[in-house]
């Protein structure tokens, strides 16, 4: 009897550590030590995004502070028409409001047959009373940063969809108002092939405090309790796809990283646009410095311009763009 219980017990243990290793296994070098000293074009980008910042989230902006959404909106649209995009807008109605999602793409080569196309997308509506300055301010001015280096005159192999979502918050979370959901439903009823999908997610909040970082268990088992890094998340069926995005933005970025994959059933792993794409079958993943489980301002009417690590932020937003890149290979 005792030999059946430890029979049992060593497959149970053997199951077990596959499952980790299918889930927290990431390729890459997870960078350590100090960071490098800020290049002069990280320090002139730095305080390019903390003007977006403040330009897009220093109000609470969502359909129950239209005008604010509305303002957020037309300045990412002057970025993007000032970088020389021409921009797109997928119109909609949502509880009495016209509200859009804004699209810029950079178009591909011209290869033998298409290549299917990547999508990178940030919602830039907050929640509730918050001013989102790093929910998701952040994520928006790293897009729009990354869509200025981009530029459309640049001709990578795929089609790259650049997209800013409204109504990702409360309460249209998940439901068939939410802005990524219906992007992604436009993309499947178009037929068009996607290679990928990167959703940027609260990028501007970093401590070095010992016991500054919180997860969801089993996590923290696995993961530093500092919260200095950056996250790169998926569910399962997108593996391979977040696995190319970190591998790449660990090969040329100095900058700490963690990644995995797990079910969207463990609070925080699908709490995003990615999961619009996921449902539908497109691989897709979230970059993200973990929201709530660092920042004690998530959702709240103290989410202000000024508490957000602009200089990480470069780093980061840099790191990103050179994936991007690859991504497009």
């Amino acid at each position: 009897m005792l030999s059946i219980l430890g029979s049992v017990l060593l497959a149970t243990c053997g199951i077990a550590a596959a499952a980790a290793w299918y889930m927290l296994w990431v390729p890459g070098k997870r960078y350590h030590g100090p960071l490098p000293a800020m290049t002069a074009e990280e320090r002139t980008l730095a305080e390019s995004l903390r003007r977006h910042v403040t330009a897009v989230a220093s109000l609470p902006h969502n359909t129950y502070h239209y005008d604010a959404l509305v303002g957020a909106a037309g300045h990412i649209e002057a970025e993007l028409a000032r970088a020389g995009y021409a921009i797109v807008r997928q119109e909609y109605v949502a509880d009495g409001k016209r509200v859009w999602n804004i699209e810029a793409t950079v178009e591909p080569k011209l290869p033998e047959r298409p290549l299917p196309s990547i999508v990178i997308g940030a919602h830039y509506d907050s929640a509730g009373d918050a001013p989102g300055a790093n929910d998701n301010g952040s994520a928006v001015a790293a897009l729009l940063e990354i869509a200025r280096a981009l530029r459309p005159t640049w001709s990578p192999r795929r089609k790259i969809r650049l997209v800013f979502f409204v109504n990702e918050e409360p309460p249209y979370f998940r439901t068939d108002l939410m802005g990524s959901r219906r992007y992604a439903r436009m993309l499947v009823d178009r037929g068009e092939q996607v290679r990928g999908m990167i959703a940027l997610e609260m990028l501007g909040s970093f401590s070095d405090a010992a016991g500054s970082q919180k997860y969801p268990p089993p996590f923290h088992l696995f993961f530093p309790g500092v919260g200095n890094f950056i996250a790169f998340v998926a569910m399962p069926g997108s593996r391979a796809w977040l696995h190319a995005a970190i591998d790449s933005f660990r090969s040329h970025t100095h900058f700490p990283t963690i990644g995995g994959v797990a079910p969207g059933s463990i609070p925080g792993i699908d709490w995003s646009d990615h999961a619009s794409f996921a449902r539908l079958d497109m691989p897709a993943l979230m970059v993200t410095d973990t929201a709530l489980f660092r920042y004690p301002h998530y959702h709240l009417p103290s989410d202000t311009p000024d508490k957000i690590d602009y200089d990480r932020l470069a780093r980061i937003t840099k790191g990103l763009e050179r994936t991007i890149q690859d991504l497009t290979k």
